[in-house]
């Protein structure tokens, strides 16, 4: 990352990278594959240090056999370690979706929370893990911070910080309402995608003309 300055890009300039992020992707959507929060979270929890693809490897075989919290506690841990052997950490990932299951059970009826407080009280959920669920299951304007969001804000300026709460902090202040409710997802796809750590896809960016990142990629337009 280039040095570090606290000042954002003007309100404008936001406004019209959040626009053309929206027209490049007016659907947003996770990779991770779910049908229901239940799904979703455990997808989440299964995601910490592991790629999407390979959690949608674990899910493919997991939820058709362990879909609610009933299922998967009755699984129990002996059950999911084989569908979640080749995603990183696995062993503390089968352990806590299924205390996970137990507690919601115990504390939730079986449904998952829609508040930050109780979903962090579940085990192998954080801070991240608790601002997707709430934002991609129940609609809340949260943005969790990844390594991609944090790339993307710090680089074009829209938000910058030291570290993902600064940037997460930032973003919720500063992202245009409209755009607020799916900003968390156009971020990270564009991380993902274009805007990736080693050598960004400048000129195939719909904003690279708006970025104040200044080691750009050959092709990229002019800013």
């Amino acid at each position: 990352m280039d040095s570090w300055t606290p000042d954002p890009v003007n309100a404008d300039i936001r406004t019209e990278i959040f626009r053309r992020l929206a027209q490049a992707r007016p659907d947003p959507e996770s990779d991770l594959l779910w049908t229901s929060p239940f799904e979703l979270l455990i997808a989440v929890i299964l995601s910490a240090q592991a790629t999407d693809i390979s959690v949608n490897k674990a899910t493919a075989t997991l939820f058709p056999v362990a879909c609610t919290p009933e299922a998967l506690l009755a699984l129990g841990v002996d059950g999911v370690e084989p569908h979640v052997r080749h995603i990183g950490l696995w062993r503390n990932k089968a352990k806590n979706v299924v205390e996970t299951s137990r507690l919601l059970l115990e504390r939730h009826g079986g449904e998952v929370p829609d508040t930050r407080p109780a979903l962090e009280a579940l085990p192998g959920v954080g801070k991240k893990t608790a601002a997707v669920v709430l934002n991609v299951a129940f609609g809340q304007p949260l943005i969790a911070v990844d390594t991609h969001v944090f790339r993307v804000a710090n680089r074009t300026r829209i938000a910058r910080g030291k570290d993902p709460d600064e940037v997460e902090r930032r973003l919720e202040r500063l992202v245009p309402t409209a755009y607020l409710a799916n900003a968390h997802h156009w971020l990270i796809l564009h991380g993902r995608y274009t805007c990736v750590a080693r050598t960004p896809r400048c000129a195939g960016c719909c904003i690279a003309d708006l970025c104040e990142y200044r080691p750009k990629t050959p092709g990229a337009p002019a800013a």
